[in-house]
């Protein structure tokens, strides 16, 4: 309960994110708030408003953004991480595969269903196809 009524606590956590990374504290604020998260309500008229806290790092290359991913991936209790590279939108959400015997079909779960309640971390985004991207948005949506 200290911890909690601590006014510096937001300064802790964000400075306890990455530490062999130097600087870049608000990139670090910003993964403290996405690992906290945010809070659900449901308003008086019956709407919800989802606590999720999606980030999104933009940067020139070598500038730490995939090991903040892997910090993340690492830190956070449920967490999926992967490469855009080699990454469609059947892999991140869900297939459906054929079993053994080769008569039945299963529908397998993909990074965004593994990590359902926790972190997706996606790696070079931007080498995704277009087509697969729309269904990464579509899924964040729900």
């Amino acid at each position: 309960m200290s911890m909690a009524r601590d006014p510096e606590i937001y300064e802790k956590i964000s400075s306890s994110i990455a530490p062999s990374i130097y600087k870049n504290k608000d990139i670090k604020k910003a993964i403290g708030c996405l690992l906290f998260g945010g809070s659900r309500k449901r308003l008086p008229d019956g709407v919800k408003i989802r606590g999720d806290i999606n980030v999104l790092l933009i940067g020139d290359p070598s500038t730490a953004k995939s090991q903040f991913l892997k910090f993340v991936s690492r830190a956070a209790p449920i967490a999926v991480y992967t490469s855009g590279k080699g990454s469609s939108a059947a892999g991140l959400t869900a297939s459906i595969k054929r079993d053994n015997s080769g008569k039945e079909f299963q529908l397998e779960g993909g990074a965004m269903v593994l990590a359902d309640g926790g972190v997706v971390c996606i790696d070079e985004f931007d080498k995704m196809r277009p087509d697969d991207r729309v269904a990464i948005h579509e899924a964040m949506e729900q």
